[in-house]
């Protein structure tokens, strides 16, 4: 063979294994990527759940304070006039 084709087949063969490095190094980094978004997206789920039960929590809380107490609905005993004048809402005294 002559030097030129010896050149051209080291060149391509060398071409050829660092593309397969390439290309077996950015799998690898694309496999962690994803596997990291399977844990970000199961630490989202138990937030989520975490949430959920304390917003269930204080659902049930509020049920039971609003069973033990009487609330009655104040924005109708605000005096108008105080509104219209840009004035602090005071209920008024009856």
């Amino acid at each position: 063979m002559s030097k030129a084709s010896k050149l051209t087949l080291l060149g391509t063969s060398l071409f050829a294994l660092g593309t397969v490095v390439f290309v077996h190094y950015q799998q690898k980094a694309e496999q962690q990527a994803m596997h990291q978004g399977v844990i970000r997206d199961m630490e989202q789920q138990r937030l989520k759940r975490e949430r959920q039960a304390d917003f269930d929590m204080q659902r049930a809380l509020e049920a039971e304070y609003k069973k033990d107490q009487s609330v009655r609905d104040t924005t109708a005993e605000m005096d108008p006039a105080l509104s219209k004048r840009g004035g602090l809402n005071v209920p008024v005294a009856r």
